[in-house]
């Protein structure tokens, strides 16, 4: 099978499998918040990339398996062209990534964004202008804001969503689902912060007030969509609402819910055929040792002859 023919195959088996973990993240990050907290279900969206990347592992091995399989023989006849227009859209995505990185850095150097976490590798806090809008209590909570998602290295969970969405552009639930992951990753570190600063919740959300009504959208209340029920309505909700059960409780069940997924992801493969005669044999040869012979070239013995008369 043409190697085209497996990557476009392992493609759209990787989309299929995120998005129905998605969908079911979508059904759940809700009453989970309302049961758990904004923590326990931030953390289901690591369900998505995990249930992925266990689809494209290698497969369990089956006797009676095809040699072809039915996804990738369906793509066989158009994986070349489908595999270029992929390419072609995933860079469209990553230019446009990249446009939207350099104008918020241009805007970042005027004076006029922050407070905000820029960076993957080493993320540095970038904080607003003191220009007398923050009192000194309200600029502490916005630096612990911040560096609480360093330390949750929210940063490169961002990263991976914007590379999901590069990858998978053709797919509207990753859109949605990295949408939806920032705002979950939002309250998050919303509830870490006032769990560290329990007295400090009414001025935490008339920080948030200021933020949000600032005459630039801030990095603060970033991807919060402007469609349907207000972000800050949300957010303030948030702060209010106390979780129901114990956050172990549901930090075990998230956890349970990953290793199931993944393990059902992973079962989702169709079964590899065993290798044929030849690999195996080519493959015991590769495994067995090296013995290294070195030849060594000794003079030949030759009989003294006598003297002549």
């Amino acid at each position: 099978m043409p190697m085209t023919s497996e990557v476009l195959a392992a493609l759209l088996r990787s989309n299929l499998v995120l998005a129905l973990a998605i969908v079911a993240v979508l059904a759940l990050r809700i009453p989970v918040r309302r049961l758990f907290g904004p923590e326990i279900a931030y953390g289901l969206w690591a369900i998505p990339p995990v249930a992925a990347l266990a689809s494209v592992l290698p497969a369990r091995v089956d006797d009676g398996a095809p040699q072809v399989h039915a996804l990738a023989a369906a793509v066989a006849d158009i994986s070349a062209p489908a595999l270029l227009g992929w390419a072609a859209g995933a860079a469209l995505v990553v230019a446009g990534l990249a446009r939207a990185q350099a104008l918020f850095m241009r805007s970042a150097a005027k004076g006029g964004a922050g407070p905000a976490v820029v960076g993957v590798i080493t993320p540095r806090v970038l904080m607003p202008a003191d220009d007398g809008t923050y009192s000194a209590d309200e600029r502490a909570l916005i630096r612990a804001h911040e560096r609480e998602h360093v330390a949750r290295c929210d940063p490169r969970a961002g990263a991976l969503a914007a590379a999901l969405q590069a990858l998978c552009w053709f797919n509207p639930l990753v859109h949605l689902g990295a949408h939806l992951m920032r705002l979950d990753q939002e309250l998050a570190c919303d509830a870490a912060v006032l769990r560290r600063r329990p007295r400090d919740r009414a001025l935490y959300a008339r920080t948030l007030l200021k933020t949000q009504l600032a005459a630039q959208p801030l990095p603060f209340g970033c991807y919060w969509p402007s469609r349907g029920q207000h972000p800050l309505e949300v957010r303030i909700g948030a702060l209010r609402a106390a979780p129901r059960l114990d956050g172990l409780v549901g930090s075990s069940l998230v956890g349970t819910a990953l290793v199931g997924a993944a393990v059902a992801a992973w079962n989702l493969q169709p079964p590899a055929p065993r290798p044929g005669p030849l690999v195996e044999l080519w493959e015991r040869q590769q495994r067995q040792p090296v013995t290294s012979v070195m030849l060594v070239s000794l003079p030949s013995r030759t009989p003294p002859q006598a003297p002549k008369p």
